[in-house]
């Protein structure tokens, strides 16, 4: 595409990435596939006679959306023979994300798992409805659907997702005091400072994609989550070390064993203690937290 700089097609494209790539990633949870979709979109969009498209940027989310939704599908029988929990692959994320507040909770984990929970139309219409506020005559175009029934997949979306999201938007100062508190706590084997700031019911998904060990199942209760983290640490007689960071416009965690990259830890937080943390040691899913400069999403 450098070539080609000064070519129309490209400048709009460029111009549109970022938007793409996160209109992309939050309908697939993968960076990979999110920048193969763009790949696959550019591909579409230079063969366009852009003199016959009214709205650039509402045509190329359209092929993103679309180029989106078939991946998905094939992801979704992917993820049917994945190893454990499947965690949606972290990204390093530029400050303007985390002060967007709507934009941060969209790309959350949390919130990112719950999209999973999603049909692959659902899934789309949400992210295009409720992130980006996309017109709901343009998604049917982009979903193939008229825009009345759009508009019963986005209340009936909107809905389901209601029922499963965080009950209020946590700030950001309250998110990092928390993770804070784990982090002192699990770098000094304080089982009762984890305890303190795990809330009872916390939940614990571990995603090693059958490479690296992970829990097979998710661990339910602060008692298991803490026995599992201070037990599998004795184990490893390696030295621990994280640091802090922000994934997916959230604070977090990036965790060595003698200084490799072991994973990142992402956390849920509601009044003021921890109820969910996701844990990714899939290799294939860290391979941007060292080698990428942090991404603005829009």
């Amino acid at each position: 595409m450098s070539d080609h700089s000064t070519n129309p097609a490209t400048e709009t494209f460029v111009a549109h990435r970022n938007l793409l790539f996160t209109v992309a990633y939050e309908m697939l949870g993968s960076a990979a596939d999110a920048e193969d979709v763009l790949q696959e979109t550019w591909l579409r969009w230079v063969e366009v006679d852009l003199d016959q498209v009214r709205d650039q940027r509402a045509y190329l989310v359209r092929i993103t959306t679309r180029q989106s939704l078939n991946r998905l599908r094939t992801m979704t029988r992917r993820k049917e023979a994945y190893v454990g929990p499947w965690l949606p692959e972290p990204l390093l994320t530029a400050p303007d994300v985390a002060q967007d507040v709507e934009l941060a909770e969209s790309v959350s984990m949390a919130l990112m798992l719950v999209l999973e929970t999603l049909s692959p139309t659902e899934r789309a219409v949400f992210v295009l409805r409720e992130v980006f506020d996309v017109g709901y005559d343009e998604i049917a175009a982009a979903v193939d659907k008229s825009p009345a029934a759009v508009r019963q997949i986005a209340h009936r979306a909107r809905r389901h997702v209601d029922a499963r999201r965080p009950r209020e938007v946590v700030s950001q100062r309250e998110s990092r005091a928390a993770l804070e508190s784990f982090q002192r706590a699990l770098e000094t084997g304080d089982m009762q400072g984890l305890l303190d700031v795990l809330a009872p019911e916390v939940v614990l998904l571990s995603d090693g994609g059958g490479v690296k060990h992970a829990a097979r199942r998710p661990v339910i209760g602060a008692d298991k989550v803490v026995r599992m983290f201070v037990g599998g640490l004795r184990k490893l007689e390696a030295t621990v070390t994280s640091d802090p960071t922000v994934v997916n416009g959230n604070p977090a965690l990036v965790l060595r064993l003698d200084g490799e990259l072991d994973g990142v830890m992402a956390i849920r937080v509601e009044d003021a203690r921890i109820t969910g943390l996701y844990y990714v040691r899939n290799p294939q899913k860290l391979t941007r937290v060292e080698s990428e400069t942090p991404l603005t999403l829009r």
